[in-house]
């Protein structure tokens, strides 16, 4: 049985979602961050290899969160079919994607922004639609590099420079500033992101 503790801001994984645990001798919460953090570096070196620029889509979504966490869960690159404590209800999760896709692109045709903010209000709201039962800040930040990055030709984010997935000083600091972009205020994200 492992000891789920959760930071800050975490969603919590239901039961059904822990079955789908493939490695059997984790047992604490820091020994699952540990192995999917391996997972997400073998994601990072195909993102690396390959340099997707049609990222905007379900069908990468779910292939990206696939190869972050494939290893790590039975479930990886499934939408979740549960309601938690954010994201909205669970069937509402693929329109409201196609809503954030066709949004983006629009911002990205018309400069709506400057670029750095597009994938500020990228990220914010893929998290906010939460759309896996697990891993979606890390889902979200790595998107809005790839934006950044491969799409709109700019530098990615360091945000805060810490481990978000620990709790501490970076992990406050960037709820706090999604908590304020929650009420319409980006500044605070937008600061956090290239702090």
């Amino acid at each position: 049985m492992i000891r789920w503790e959760y930071s800050e801001g975490a969603t919590p994984i239901d039961q059904d979602e822990a079955e789908g645990l493939i490695p059997d001798h984790i047992q604490t919460s820091r020994d699952l961050d540990e192995w999917e953090q391996r997972n997400i570096i073998v994601a990072i070196a195909w993102l690396e290899k390959t340099r997707p620029t049609e990222i905007l889509n379900e069908a990468f979504f779910k292939e990206l969160h696939r190869r972050m966490f494939n290893r790590v869960w039975r479930w990886a690159g499934t939408f979740r079919q549960t309601d938690k404590n954010i994201g909205g209800p669970w069937y509402q999760i693929a329109p409201r994607l196609k809503n954030l896709c066709e949004d983006t692109l629009l911002w990205i045709k018309n400069r709506t922004d400057p670029e750095d903010e597009i994938a500020v209000r990228f990220h914010h709201r893929l998290v906010q639609i939460h759309p896996f039962p697990n891993g979606n800040g890390r889902h979200a930040r790595l998107l809005a590099d790839l934006l950044l990055e491969n799409v709109l030709d700019r530098p990615k984010f360091t945000w805060g420079g810490g481990k978000l997935t620990d709790p501490g000083e970076a992990r406050k600091r960037y709820i706090a500033a999604l908590k304020a972009a929650d009420n319409h205020d980006s500044q605070p994200l937008l600061a956090f992101a290239r702090s």
